[in-house]
């Protein structure tokens, strides 16, 4: 199922399509925009739908009011989830592994755009994305620990480690303490800090937005892809997948862009 970009009205977040450019705007600002049960599905519902939407090209993700994400809220899923027996836990923390699943999943590039708060499910958000931007005052936290959970939350012990090493993520995980936007840029969490993130956000989300979809696609998927195989194993699925591209129209068009010295125009087949 893929969605109607300019229709589409989700319940739970905003929405705004520009240019191939679908932004995705949490926005709860006055509580720093906590997930809910339902904002969770609604989430994982677009994020899979976007796998059949080609033309999105690139999905942006940021809050509003200053602050990112500041994890599940409170008193709408913790003070319910102590209530629950052990199907209904189940079914909710799946639900949740689902939302990054279907990030992942989805072959547009992702970019975060934090600001503010980025805390528990808002962290493991940015962390799903494929690039982090953030600005100056941005606090991230992956505080599970903080409410007696275990790190092992929606992916974090599989993506965080191989984002910033082993052990910086075995202390985040295992304290639950935030780091500024400077530690988090400077540990590679985020790609880079921003003067005015949403703007840079947008420039870089319109700069993708412009190569070559089909070929963009191949690499978040063979970045996920590789991770757990021998370099070999990794050349051989690589060569498989460049040829994949090399058969693309946009291939050939960038060939003749190139021997006619003007700039390519990539149409994403």
């Amino acid at each position: 199922m893929s969605l109607i970009c300019n229709l589409f009205e989700p319940e739970h977040f905003l929405w705004s399509f520009d240019g191939g450019v679908a932004t995705i705007t949490l926005n709860r600002p006055e509580r720093k925009n906590p997930l809910t049960f339902a904002s969770y599905a609604e989430l994982r519902d677009t994020f899979w739908s976007l796998c059949g939407t080609a033309e999105v090209k690139v999905v942006i993700v940021t809050g509003a009011g200053g602050n990112f994400c500041s994890g599940g809220d409170v008193h709408e899923i913790i003070g319910p989830l102590t209530k629950m027996d052990r199907d209904g836990l189940l079914r909710f923390t799946h639900m949740t592994g689902d939302l990054v699943e279907a990030m992942r999943a989805c072959p547009q590039p992702i970019i975060a755009a934090v600001e503010g708060t980025c805390a528990g499910a808002g962290a493991i958000m940015a962390m799903a994305s494929d690039l982090r931007l953030s600005s100056h005052n941005s606090k991230t936290a992956f505080l599970f620990t903080r409410v007696g959970l275990s790190g092992a939350d929606m992916g974090a012990c599989a993506i965080l480690p191989r984002l910033i090493g082993h052990g910086r993520a075995a202390e985040l995980l295992f304290t639950g303490r935030s780091i500024s936007a400077e530690e988090g840029a400077d540990w590679g969490f985020y790609n880079r800090l921003c003067d005015d993130v949403q703007a840079e956000a947008k420039a870089l989300g319109a700069q993708i937005a412009a190569g070559p979809t089909y070929a963009h696609a191949v690499t978040k998927r063979q970045l996920d892809a590789e991770w757990n195989v021998a370099i070999v194993e990794a050349l051989v699925m690589e060569a498989e997948a460049q040829a994949e591209c090399m058969e693309t129209r946009d291939f050939k068009r960038a060939y003749e862009a190139f021997a006619a010295k003007r700039p390519p125009e990539f149409q994403g087949d």
